[in-house]
């Protein structure tokens, strides 16, 4: 499955889960007011844990985890930001369902959350009408190797980070595409990232923008020694992989470099969509590739990509 933005209808449903940004206060009369119309409407509303613990107490309220919220209910309505978004797809990625996400933003406009709340009820109109209509968004599948059997796996939307620790030097990476064999990168760090995700850190890092229509992933180097190691753009149906090395190793002069066997690589993380972290050493090998089903985010708004682009980045304002 590419990343090109499907529209696809989705269907009526019966069961609506909510997600709150953690903590958010401010989302607590819209959550209360949510549950009633959904009720007057007769869906049910399955809150999710901690969003729940934010609202006045109510006896029959249904309430699950994320992991739940991603395979029992027909769409999940996530108040808040792009991070908040990005933690439900992570958990519906991992469930492997196809239930889609609408997106509400508090504050400005967010690339992901863009959805906002003076449009929020008549999106949700437009869904339980089955009237609006999804975008399918790759999804990350991040494969950690250690001596040859798999150590962890994530799911992400927008990227796949190896970095250093905030006051450790920069690191050394082996990159490969496929079976052959890219460059070995000294930098403060690598980026992996979907279409979605080059409008994340992998712009802030110099990356290009990618239209979520394009079937690609971008690798895009953090700060490189090298200046001219530049982000690099490669076919959607790649696997690449990426090790940490130790240092200069001889066999290197020829051929795809191998991690030196003495020392130890310290402080290098691998980050998936900012939501989790995991430490790295030497002997690891991280892979990325496409995920086996994508995202789907629902647009109920008539606003393009490209005015999203212009509010966010502010193109053409003096």
């Amino acid at each position: 499955m590419s990343d090109m933005t499907t529209k696809r209808p989705v269907p009526p449903m019966t069961r609506v889960g909510i997600l709150a940004k953690s903590n958010l206060r401010a989302a607590i009369p819209h959550l209360v007011d949510i549950e009633a119309w959904l009720a007057d409407r007769g869906i049910e509303a399955v809150f999710e844990t901690e969003t729940a613990s934010l609202m006045p107490h109510a006896p029959r309220r249904a309430a699950a985890g994320k992991s739940v919220l991603a395979s029992t209910v027909g769409v999940v309505v996530v108040l808040g930001g792009d991070g908040t978004l990005l933690g439900m797809a992570d958990c519906i990625g991992e469930a492997g369902s196809g239930v889609p996400i609408l997106g509400v933003n508090f504050g400005s406009l967010g690339f992901l959350t863009e959805v906002t709340l003076p449009e929020l009820y008549p999106a949700l109109e437009a869904v339980l009408e089955g009237r609006a209509h999804s975008e399918e968004r790759m999804l990350l599948q991040a494969t950690t190797m250690r001596g040859g059997r798999v150590f962890a796996q994530q799911i992400a939307l927008n990227d796949t980070v190896i970095t250093k620790a905030a006051r450790s030097r920069m690191i050394d990476l082996s990159v490969s595409v496929g079976d052959e064999f890219v460059t070995r990168v000294k930098a403060d760090g690598l980026i992996i990232a979907t279409p979605t995700g080059t409008t994340a850190y992998s712009l802030s890092a110099g990356g290009p923008i990618v239209h979520p229509q394009v079937d690609g992933l971008t690798i895009t180097p953090i700060a490189p020694h090298t200046l001219t190691n530049r982000p690099v753009v490669v076919a959607g149906s790649s696997e690449i992989r990426i090790q940490p090395l130790i240092r200069d190793d001889p066999s290197t002069s020829s051929g795809s470099p191998r991690a030196s066997s003495r020392g130890e690589q310290s402080e290098v993380f691998a980050t998936f969509d900012g939501q989790s972290l995991m430490p790295l050493k030497s002997e690891h090998i991280v892979t990325v590739s496409r995920a086996k089903r994508p995202l789907r985010l629902i647009r109920a708004s008539s606003r393009g990509y490209f005015q999203v682009l212009r509010e966010k980045l502010k193109w053409g304002e003096i």
